[in-house]
């Protein structure tokens, strides 16, 4: 006998549907029959099928649906951009309008409060009308079995448990009956509905009546019109086929007065109620929520900098899973509401101050990184480019030998160019300085450290035959940037005048390694092959150079080394965020109440001691003009305008790579540090020149003003009596120079 016949011949002999249907074994028949009447149910007898019946999952594993996470700037309110594979935010039925609530019953199970899961009229008229007409025209999945089609599929985990969840079988049909019966057992009414509205799909991505409501009518839920209700309830059947942000809505105002009709039928409104709002046209206000840092809003797109900056340390991190694809993935779906430390307010400030001096469209870049001393939290990251993929508008690249019509990274560009990404930096000149005097400050050396400083010096080092600042015998022989440094310094002024000759022999002093290994301490990385080689430990005894900055960096590294010195030694892990807050996995509670990520809390140690810290930073006033508190800072230095610019207590160092392809200025107040770099990112070569250098220190200066205008003025701690050291009796005099 065939399977239709014997299902009317079971029908027939009983001559009561009901009874019938209240086996679970004839319910998941009768419905896997209704939708597929010309299918084979497989030649299941009634006792073979209770066995198969019996052996189907009865308890739903369903795990919470994927929700967006939202990312906020450091006020908890401004959006920075949202992450999501699903977008949906789940919501409370509470906070949901009861029109939305009526439309969706009425749309897709008028019997929904009679029924235990499974709808016996329902399949008994599907039955008839499939039958009649020889194909499926009805469905019988009551609004219950939807539920669980659709938990099944979002608790899926494997490619296998996904076909398995959406296949169109009897046998799924079959599964879905069981669990609907189950369900209902053991969730109300209200909660199932609950449910079903916050993992529906609406079309246009919107998963759930959250974001249904959002993209469609930029409203919440608990505002929804009737007329909004149930143009929202029509789509749930055919989304495509019913969308009314079509050119056409032909479709979608058909369905969206079936459904209004369908709700006057079970009474949720009266007659002339649906009949005047039927009358009224869809009227959408569609709004395009943001996804990913490259949906960052037009009017604040240097935002994308400092957002891919965060999702490069969202992805690092082993507190969000095991390797970086899972924690991409808890990223996208788990439903995270993220505070960052983005100041809008100074993130604002610093692009103001790096675009009035290098304008977008240039082929160099002019960066600044601004962080918190003693948070490591980052406020701004502003660069003179746009945050986009399209590159089709382009400048030629700066080197077409060795790229030739390629298009350079300029105006357009999502290359993590501050720091925070795979790039490898830039030099940074004389700013590594910090790393050979704090390693010798930490070493027991004294600020009273005295050289003799001739304007070029046979080092200790070797550079080889040939190689740039090499002398007699292959050694490395580094020379002054000018005459008038030559002479006696201790590291004030040998800090201050940015005197190379002593700090290559302070360095040789203390160990070159020392200072490579003080850098790492501070928070530096090594990017490139040759910088990982020479700081291997094998070799960074040998790397003299180091001190002059030969290695790459990026501002956000310097920013956060020297925010250490204005923390009083105190070193902060780069931190992108002051709050997580994850949903507490039970669906309603998802969108008040969830526990916080320790992720968030800064990581801080004691790097250096409290006095030394405050003696390199003795030494660091020197250059900004403020002055030292317990040292000569030998009447002049590199930048000393800047305490006039910011007009409060201000240290910092400038940096210049060789033949000024890289400009440089990381400057502190005990608030704030910040770092800026002046560099053509696609080509090194393209020297920034040094008309150029002062860019970055006016950018540092203006913005540390700025940022803190208003705010009560913190002085630095001077260093104490016991790390000064004595000055020596016996210096070598300075060579007194020949008359002409």
């Amino acid at each position: 006998m065939k399977p239709l016949s014997r299902l009317k011949g079971a029908i027939s002999a009983t001559g009561r549907l009901a009874p019938i249907l209240r086996s679970g074994l004839i319910a998941g028949v009768v419905v896997a029959a209704v939708t597929y009447p010309l299918a084979a149910v497989g030649g299941l007898g009634l006792k073979a099928g209770a066995d198969f019946y019996d052996s189907l999952p009865s308890e739903l594993k369903s795990l919470p649906p994927a929700q967006t996470s939202y990312v906020y700037a450091s006020d908890g309110k401004t959006l920075l951009t949202n992450f999501y594979e699903e977008h949906r935010k789940y919501t409370p039925i509470a906070s949901i309008s009861e029109n939305i609530r009526k439309a969706i019953v009425a749309s897709e199970d008028g019997r929904f409060y009679e029924h235990n899961g499974v709808d016996a009229k329902g399949i008994a008229r599907a039955f008839v009308a499939n039958h009649t007409a020889g194909e499926v025209s009805q469905g019988a999945s009551t609004l219950t079995m939807q539920y669980v089609r659709m938990a099944l599929r979002d608790g899926a985990q494997t490619p296998s448990e996904v076909m398995a969840a959406t296949e169109q079988t009897p046998i799924r049909k079959i599964r879905e009956a069981r669990l609907a019966i189950k369900v209902e057992k053991e969730m109300s009414k209200t909660d199932i509905l609950e449910r079903y509205l916050n993992v529906a799909y609406f079309g246009h991505r919107a998963y759930g009546v959250f974001a249904a409501a959002q993209i469609f009518f930029s409203k919440l839920p608990q505002d929804l019109t009737l007329a909004e209700s149930a143009t929202l309830a029509g789509l749930v059947k055919a989304p495509t086929a019913y969308d009314p942000a079509g050119s056409d809505q032909t479709a979608a105002t058909q369905r969206r007065n079936y459904v209004i009709d369908r709700m006057a039928e079970l009474g949720y409104i009266t007659p002339a109620v649906a009949e005047t709002t039927k009358k009224e046209p869809i009227k959408l206000k569609i709004t395009e929520p943001p996804n990913d840092c490259i949906a960052v809003a037009k009017k604040n797109n240097s935002w994308g900098f400092f957002c891919d900056m965060f999702k490069n340390w969202w992805l690092s991190q082993p507190a969000f899973g095991a390797n970086p694809g899972e924690r991409e993935d808890n990223l996208r779906r788990g439903g995270y509401k993220i505070t960052t430390s983005l100041d809008p307010k100074v993130q604002d400030i610093a692009m103001d101050h790096v675009t009035k001096r290098q304008p977008i469209g240039s082929a160099y870049a002019l960066g600044e990184v601004v962080v918190q001393p003693g948070t490591g939290l980052v406020k701004a990251m502003a660069v003179n480019r746009t945050y986009s993929l399209d590159q089709a508008g382009n400048g030629a690249h700066t080197d077409p030998k060795r790229y030739g019509k390629i298009k350079g990274n300029y105006p357009n560009t999502v290359n993590p160019l501050l720091g925070g990404g795979n790039l490898p930096g830039y030099q940074a000149g004389s700013t590594f300085k910090i790393f050979t005097m704090v390693a010798a400050l930490d070493a027991g050396m004294k600020m009273n450290t005295w050289f003799y400083a001739p304007h070029r010096y046979k080092s200790q080092y070797f550079a080889g035959w040939g190689e740039r600042g090499s002398c007699g015998g292959g050694h490395w022989c580094p020379s002054n940037a000018s005459g008038s440094m030559t002479g006696n310094h201790a590291m004030w002024s040998g800090f201050g005048k940015s005197v190379n000759t002593y700090f290559v022999q302070l360095e040789q002093k203390v160990g070159a390694d020392k200072a490579v290994r003080m850098a790492e301490r501070l928070g530096l990385k090594w990017r490139t092959d040759i910088d990982k080689l020479q700081a291997s430990p094998g070799k960074s005894k040998t790397w003299g150079s180091f001190t002059l900055g030969v290695a790459d960096t990026t501002p956000l590294e310097m920013a956060n080394a020297y925010a250490t010195m204005a923390a009083d030694g105190k070193f902060c892990e780069v931190l992108p965020v002051t709050g997580i807050v994850k949903p507490d996995g039970t669906p309603a509670m998802m969108d008040v109440k969830g526990k916080q990520v320790p992720v968030a809390t800064p990581r801080c140690r004691q790097e250096v001691s409290k006095d030394v810290a405050r003696a390199a930073t003795d030494a660091m006033r020197c250059v900004t003009g403020y002055g030292a508190a317990k040292g000569a800072c030998g009447g002049w230095s590199t930048a000393p305008g800047v305490y006039g610019m910011v007009d409060r207590p201000v240290a910092g160092k400038t940096g210049t790579t060789d033949d000024t392809r890289a400009a440089w200025f990381v400057g502190f107040t005990k608030e704030l540090a910040a770092a800026s770099f002046m560099a053509d990112p696609d080509n090194p070569f393209h020297a920034t020149g040094d008309y150029n250098s002062w860019k970055p220190i006016e950018t540092v200066a203006y913005t540390l003003k700025d940022a803190l205008k208003g705010k009560d003025v913190q002085q630095f701690t001077p260093p104490s009596d016991n790390i000064l050291g004595k000055k020596p009796a016996n210096l070598p005099k300075m060579k007194k120079k020949k008359k002409n």
